[in-house]
């Protein structure tokens, strides 16, 4: 029997900036019910590799095709600092097409952050920022989903919850490819990628130990620049 096409299919993209090659051939497929990392130190691509992925912007060769709904959650929150996080999910409650805000509600509760639902965004801190830029781009269902550093500002306690909400996504088929410059995450993945000179291959990085509290984005992410 014929496995199941890619979610994400990625052949040969490449961008390059006036005279600086970005991406040179990036190619990779992610099959639904898969968590992915790709893992790069800052300036490796990486923002640029799912500006194209999500269709914001062209790439100059290649092909980058998503089969089925897509969500992104950019690195930096696009909020309306007048907006409460209330108004925020109406507000993407007629954008997506929804019938109600259910699964945002849903949300807010496994991600904690119901007490803020009538706080203008502009007052709330940045991990709780995060948390509701998170939330908009999963509160459509999405089958594929781009997370740029999805955990920046979280707590521990946060950043783990994350990942139960990734687990549940991926054990309900969806497809989930999340992008850091960390790299001590590894075991909670299916596969993991590097970019790195403009292209992306398997990688196997050394164990490194997960800090039992604080903030994760603090880590030591330094095994994503070997």
């Amino acid at each position: 029997m014929p496995g199941r096409p890619p979610a994400l299919h990625v052949r040969d993209v490449h961008k390059s900036y006036r005279s600086r090659h970005v991406l040179r051939g990036v190619s990779f497929d992610l099959e639904p019910g898969t968590l992915t990392g790709v893992v790069g130190e800052n300036g490796a691509g990486k923002s640029t590799l799912l500006r194209i992925l999500s269709g914001q912007s062209a790439a100059d060769g290649g092909e980058a095709v998503v089969r089925g709904t897509l969500g992104h959650c950019p690195q930096e929150a696009v909020l309306n600092d007048c907006l409460t996080v209330a108004q925020h999910l109406r507000y993407f409650r007629v954008a997506y097409g929804l019938p109600d805000t259910r699964r945002a509600e849903e949300l807010l509760e496994e991600l904690r952050f119901g007490e803020y639902r009538y706080t203008r965004a502009g007052e709330l801190s940045g991990g709780t920022r995060q948390k509701l830029n998170l939330t908009l781009a999963l509160m459509h269902d999405p089958e594929v989903l781009l997370l740029d550093e999805p955990y920046q500002g979280f707590d521990w306690e946060t950043y783990l919850r994350f990942w139960q909400v990734a687990r549940r996504l991926r054990e309900r088929g969806r497809c989930v490819l999340v992008v850091s410059h960390l790299a001590w995450d590894t075991g909670r993945l299916d596969r993991l990628y590097r970019l790195h000179d403009g292209a992306v291959r398997p990688w196997c990085p050394a164990p490194v130990p997960e800090p039992s509290c604080g903030d994760p984005a603090s880590a030591v992410g330094a095994e994503a620049a070997r």
